[in-house]
Parts: structure tokens; C-alpha cells; sequence
């Protein structure tokens, strides 16, 4: 049984929600979003919530109960609150500027990097070695953030790249002589 799947999602002032079939959209101060409960799942939206269940007690429906529910969760705290994701930017002359649509990366490499801003995400950099990507999707954000993440991650024994705002890197002793 799916602890987070029972709990139906508060759909709260502000905020307009609908269910049509197996698509749930809701609407707010931030945006709209959408999701497709998948098909082993039923959606009712009732009471000022919205309630998942699953339609039978196979392991597949028992499954994606839960991802159902925070799915719709994460819909409703989109378009009140948003996204946020804070990267660090470790390193000798490593860097990073918004021009326009593009995020200019100085990475170490031979060139900058030039990274498009998709759309629906906003990216600042509060100072040269932070950069903040917000957003009303907590997927695109998240993806965002893995993205510019991979151009250099942090490497383990001085902690150069980019890491998120508080992720721990393990660091390693490096040669003896």
C-alpha cells in the first residue's frame, strides 16, 4: 500500500483545478501545468482535493499510485510557490553569465560554453560563481540544472565544477611522495 498514494492533494485557494478523464491541469498565480495520470490509475477531484487510486492491486497500479500523487502534488506547489535549484560554481577563472536567451559558461575549457535557456525556465546568477535556475515544472528544473551540472562536475580532489548549493563531494587524499 502506497503511504504517500492515500493522502489526497489539497487543491488550495487560489488555485484552479480540473479532471478530465486522466489529464489533471491546474491553474494559478505562477502558470498552468498538466499531467497524464497514467492508465492504472484513476483521478477524482472532490472536496477541494484531488484523490488517486489505483484501479486494480497490480504491482505496476501499486506503483505508479504514488508517482501519481506526488506528480499532482508537485502541479499544485508549481503554480503557487515554483521551483528553485542553486548551483555553485567552483574554481580558478570558472564563471558564468546571463546574455539575452544564453548562459555563458567559462569552464576551463579551450571555449565558453553557450547554453540555451528553455523555455519556461529563468536563470539569474546572483554572482559570478552562483547560478539560481527557477521555474513552475519541477521536472524542467531539475533537468536544467543536471544539464549545466554536466558540463564540468565536480571532480574529487580539489571539489572544481559546478555542484549544487550544498551537495556534499567527497574528497579524496590525492598522490604521496
Amino acid at each position: 500500500m502506497s503511504r504517500v498514494g492515500k493522502k489526497p492533494v489539497p487543491v488550495p485557494s487560489g488555485v484552479t483545478a480540473s479532471v478530465d478523464g486522466q489529464n489533471v491541469k491546474m491553474k494559478g498565480a505562477k502558470g498552468e501545468l498538466s499531467f497524464v495520470v497514467p492508465d492504472e490509475v484513476s483521478v477524482v477531484f472532490e472536496n477541494g482535493a484531488v484523490a488517486v487510486q489505483p484501479r486494480d492491486q497490480s504491482k505496476t497500479a501499486r506503483a505508479k499510485w504514488g508517482l501519481s500523487r506526488a506528480q499532482v502534488a508537485n502541479l499544485v506547489e508549481g503554480v503557487t510557490k515554483g521551483f528553485e535549484k542553486r548551483l555553485e560554481i567552483n574554481g580558478v577563472g570558472y564563471k558564468a553569465a546571463v546574455a539575452g536567451k544564453v548562459l555563458k559558461l567559462s569552464l576551463g575549457y579551450s571555449h565558453d560554453i553557450d547554453y540555451e535557456i528553455p523555455t519556461g525556465v529563468t536563470i539569474t546568477t546572483p554572482r559570478p560563481t552562483e547560478v539560481v535556475v527557477t521555474g513552475i515544472d519541477k521536472q524542467v528544473v531539475g533537468q536544467t540544472a543536471a544539464e549545466i551540472r554536466d558540463y564540468r562536475g565536480p571532480e574529487p580532489y580539489k571539489g572544481k565544477g559546478v555542484k549544487y548549493a550544498g551537495e556534499f563531494i567527497f574528497r579524496k587524499e590525492g598522490k604521496k611522495k
